[in-house]
């Protein structure tokens, strides 16, 4: 299981989770599924979560995804994914994050310790929703 992502994009998620720090950064994963999973674009919104929790959990809103839903739509893609930032945290997932995942979705995180993008990872939740088992990031030009 793999996901294509072009290096371009792999920077603006580290980008937002700079900007961000130390809150968490989050948005959406736009593109195609087939044999391996195709990000074409991202869709960034800030952080809906109370402020005193924005350090250690993200939150995008029901309206937010419906402007990404009608967004991907609208440019012939679908929401593949969410990608998010653990500050000053590993790039895997939290007990928080597999209450909140869904299985459909991929799940970029990317670890930003003081204040610094270091690395990302990509993750897919069991259909059993018990763990999650990583995915190929394949960097594409």
């Amino acid at each position: 299981m793999s996901i294509l992502i072009r290096s371009e994009l792999l920077d603006r998620i580290a980008s937002y989770g700079e900007e961000s720090y130390p809150d968490e950064s989050a948005g959406f994963l736009l593109g195609s599924d087939g044999a391996d999973r195709v990000v074409r674009d991202l869709i960034h919104f800030g952080n809906m979560r109370e402020e005193s929790a924005r350090r250690t959990r993200y939150l995008i809103g029901p309206k937010e995804y419906l402007q990404a839903e009608l967004e991907a739509g609208r440019r012939g893609l679908d929401v593949v994914g969410v990608f998010h930032s653990h500050p000053d945290h590993p790039n895997s997932p939290s007990e928080f994050d597999r209450e909140w995942a869904q299985p459909q979705f991929s799940y970029v995180i990317t670890s930003v310790g003081s204040g610094r993008a270091q690395a990302s990872r990509c993750w897919r939740l069991e259909a059993d929703r018990g763990s999650f088992v990583e995915e190929e990031i394949q960097i594409t030009a």
